[in-house]
């Protein structure tokens, strides 16, 4: 039989055939502590599932990932497990019209972040364990149905440690004979069931709406972290942010929450930013702040708190019927979360962070070789874990946000609305949210869905103008471009604005909005208006495009990015400059020049944060070699003025902290970032606290400044999980041949590490300014990557097979290398292929940056 793979056509085939009543699950998580046992630590998972077979005597089969099986029961009939069972699959045989399925299995802990993982604490030796299973891996902890249509109702018990608690979807407690119960879910699928438990830190509060009929509703509200983290806990927050959420979407969707209550875990270890179990939410326990940070570090999490709210509808009431769908819940939760966020939260301008930020990853992704359409063609299992990605997500979000310019805000939530009481409980594909939109809008989504949701690729748009004699437009077009690969040109509703230079602002003097349709569409409403210094294409950012400039425009950056005094007009500029440096068609030494000119006058600190992260990146991977050290000298001198010009104690001159310790290059940078660690220098308002602290030693770990001895002090001072992370990785960073063979090795060849551990280590093993220390692993990435993809979890194998690409080897016989490994590997699993054409992308994209940037220094 196959092995965990699932095909979209055995899916399909096991709709047709069964339908699934409910399950009752039985845990028992007593084993998850004590002493280590000699396999794998396991745990006893009972599992009955009732389920109708629409044609009685046929086969099927169950999902189990698990290292025994104890016994299997089918309709009272025993089936040898030896027989039955593969490792992945329960062969089912003679079903009958209603069935019952017993199984009694060992399940194992897990040290990835997927099924049923444990984690202990390094700080007092806790134990914690979470669930996570998206797409699907809830079939390592119980047998069952695993793909997202075939819903049913769960019901789950566990038997926990003395002194734990344990959290499900539904609400519950622990009996007097010690086994904690929960009641019956409402019809959901099996990838966002949920069990949380340990002796977590536990914060309750409620939420109660009533309603314009008089009805009431209450929710009560739970939020949890380890012990460890219990007085860093703004729970407080948290609960402010999900209680505006909830009002938002009640006053929104007309579909009262669901699922009874809204409990939120911040869980150690997790590989996602969060998951949106109903009444469980998991989230990333890195949300929980532990120093000093910025308030886009806020709006960060809340945005994410809100995204998962939403998927209570998008997803967890009506889910897709296959993973070709996800969309259908990703992209919605992503738009969802922006526009929540600037409507409900104190968060007014998250659309300048979604401008600058999440179409940032959008806009990568949909250049890369493996880029799909919004609505993709997911074949396997294997597919769908790839597909979370910045199509899906911010991808699909842009063009919902284009989409609501293009039907209007009411028709859009109406259709919302009707999608929602139209398929409560059920599974949708495409044309069901198609339909709802069609008839609330009077719009042809049909041909909408067509450009926007079912092709590949993004659009630029450049303005051309003429003027006469009186320096006034004659006429201002948008010139539509796209790729050869992918040259579908779309509708765009855009606005087009007109800016111009105001007592030393640049401030917007015209605007007109236009449907851009076909290769060049003329703005007739602009005709006349002043010659402007600026014009931007794509203002308020209505869709979804890459922005170009006209030489005029390009030449008023340059010299005055920074008087541009709306925040969303910036960050566009910003977005468009960057884009033009990824595309080689701005020199790497321009983009840094233009940060190092305007940055210090950047408000948004959202945006300032992803300058600093761009400007790195142009100087890491776009400009010249021989320009790095320089320009890498340049980044330090301006992050470190900056600083000494930032107001004492604001989160800016936090974030130029951060900047110049990634940025420090020279004796004295290092001098510097010694001193703030030791007390002996101070800048005035910087508080150096643990998170900094780490901050500022990594990079003296990195350049060989400090040793081990300076790295194991740190961790004595923070003995925590988040201080093991960090000691992990500054010890990886160091440069060394030696520590170099060991993370290899322990990442590599090496399953011992978690998956968070793992994740540090590649991180510090991977330093730019130690080409010449990695270059002799190129060749032996190449060797092992197929043989980690076999035994890996997908998890880790692409940890690994995205971390360790020799990126950094930035040369033609990399780029050759990666060519014959992938003429060698044609039948190599698509995933494992699909992850080394994109790193392969990136190495010929940053290839031609750094032409670029040698071009410009030529002349």
């Amino acid at each position: 039989m196959p092995g965990e793979n699932l095909s979209r056509d055995e899916a399909r085939e096991r709709a047709e055939l069964l339908s699934v009543e409910g399950y009752d699950v039985s845990l028992d998580l007593r084993s998850a502590v004590g002493d280590a046992p000699d396999g794998p630590r396991t745990f006893r998972s009972l599992t009955t599932i009732r389920f109708r077979s629409a044609r009685p005597g046929a086969s099927t089969f169950a999902d189990l990932i698990a290292p025994s099986v104890t016994s299997v029961t089918l309709n009272g009939r025993a089936l040898d497990p030896a027989e039955v069972f593969d490792g992945s699959r329960i062969a089912l045989d003679g079903l009958a019209e209603d069935n019952v399925l017993v199984v009694d299995a060992q399940c194992a802990y897990s040290r990835t972040g997927e099924g049923m993982h444990r984690f202990v604490d390094p700080e007092d030796g806790e134990v914690y364990l979470y669930t996570q299973y998206e797409p699907a891996d809830s079939r390592r902890v119980f047998a069952n149905f695993e793909q997202p249509d075939l819903k049913a109702r769960f019901v789950f018990e566990a038997q926990a440690p003395e002194g734990w608690t344990v959290w499900s979807n539904g609400a519950g407690g622990k009996g007097a004979d010690n086994v904690w119960r929960f009641a019956a879910t409402e019809p959901i699928s099996t990838y966002i069931t949920c069990v949380v438990a340990g002796p977590y830190h536990y914060v309750t509060d409620s939420y109660t709406r009533t309603f314009d009929d008089g009805r009431k509703l209450e929710i009560p509200l739970g939020a949890m972290c380890r012990k460890g983290l219990a007085r860093h806990f703004d729970a407080d927050d948290i609960f402010l942010i999900t209680k505006q959420g909830l009002d938002f979407f009640h006053e929104n969707f007309d579909f009262p929450y669901p699922f009874g209550k809204y409990d939120q875990a911040f869980v150690p270890e997790y590989n996602l930013g969060a998951m949106e179990n109903p009444g469980l939410v998991t989230f990333r326990e890195e949300y929980i702040y532990r120093g000093k940070v910025t308030q886009a570090a806020y709006e960060r999490r809340a945005n994410v708190i809100l995204h998962e709210m939403a998927h209570m509808w998008f997803g967890d009431l009506v889910t897709m019927v296959w993973w070709d769908d996800l969309w259908l819940k990703e992209s919605f939760a992503d738009f969802m979360g922006s526009f929540s966020l600037a409507e409900a939260t104190r968060f007014t301008n998250s659309w300048v962070t979604f401008a600058n930020n999440r179409k940032a990853w959008a806009y990568r992704a949909d250049q890369l070789p493996s880029t799909h359409p919004i609505t993709a063609d997911i074949r396997d299992l294997e597919d769908a874990k790839l597909n979370f990605d910045g199509i899906t997500y911010a991808k699909g979000a842009s063009v919902l946000k284009q989409l609501v310019a293009y039907v209007g805000r009411d028709a859009f939530l109406e259709g919302a609305r009707r999608y929602f009481k139209r398929h409560a409980y059920g599974n949708t594909r495409l044309g069901d949210l198609l339909s709802v939109l069609e008839e609330v809008s009077g719009r042809d989504m049909a041909t909408w869905s067509r450009s926007w949701l079912q092709t590949a690729g993004v659009n630029s748009l450049t303005p051309v103008a003429t003027y006469d004699a009186g320096d006034r437009l004659t006429e201002l077009a948008v010139v539509q471009e796209a790729a050869e690969t992918h040259p579908e040109l779309r509708p765009h509703r855009v606005a087009v604005g007109l800016y111009r230079s105001e007592a030393g602002a640049l401030v917007r003097y015209a605007r007109a909005e236009v449907d851009v349709e076909g290769p060049r569409t003329v703005v007739a409403e602009l005709a006349g208006a002043e010659r402007p210094d600026l014009i931007l294409v794509n203002d308020d950012d209505l869709t979804y495009c890459k922005i170009r400039f006209d030489e005029g425009s390009l030449a008023t950056l340059r010299a005055h990015l920074g008087d541009i005094d709306d925040p969303l007009a910036r960050a566009l500029c910003w977005s468009a400059l960057w884009n033009l440096t990824r595309d080689a068609l701005m020199p790497a030494r321009d983009f840094v020049a233009l940060v190092l000119a305007h940055a210090g006058r950047e408000s948004d600190i959202g945006v300032l944060q992803m300058l600093h992260s761009q400007a790195q990146s142009a100087v890491v991977h776009y400009a010249a070699p021989g320009r790095r050290e320089e320009g890498g000298r340049l980044l330090a001198e301006g992050a470190l003025h900056e600083l000494r010009l930032a107001e004492p104690g604001s989160q800016h001159q936090l974030t130029w902290a951060r900047f110049f310790a990634a940025t420090a290059t020279t004796g004295a940078d290092f001098q510097l970032l010694e001193g703030l660690l030791a007390g002996s220098a101070k800048i005035d308002g910087l508080d150096v606290d643990q998170e900094l602290r780490w901050a500022l030693l990594e990079p003296l770990a990195a350049h060989g400044v400090v040793d081990e001895s300076a790295i194991e002090a740190e961790l004595a001072r923070d003995d925590t999980a988040s201080g093991k992370r960090h000691q992990v990785r500054c010890l990886a960073a160091r440069p060394s041949e030696a520590v170099k063979a060991q993370a290899w090795a322990q990442v590599v060849e090496s399953d011992a590490l978690s998956n968070a551990l793992a994740e540090a280590t590649i991180s510090g093993f991977n330093q730019p300014s130690q080409r010449a220390l990695t270059a002799p692993y190129a060749p032996k990435y190449f060797e092992v990557i197929e043989r980690v993809w076999a035994e890996r979890s997908i998890q880790i194998a692409m940890d690994i097979v995205k971390g360790l690409f020799p990126g950094l080897q930035d040369d033609e016989a990399t780029l050759s290398a990666t060519d014959e490994w992938l003429t060698a590997h044609e039948d190599a699993a698509p995933a494992l292929r699909r992850l080394v054409l994109e790193a392969r992308d990136d190495l010929a994209r940053t290839l031609r940056g750094q032409a670029c940037d040698a071009a410009a220094a030529a002349h």
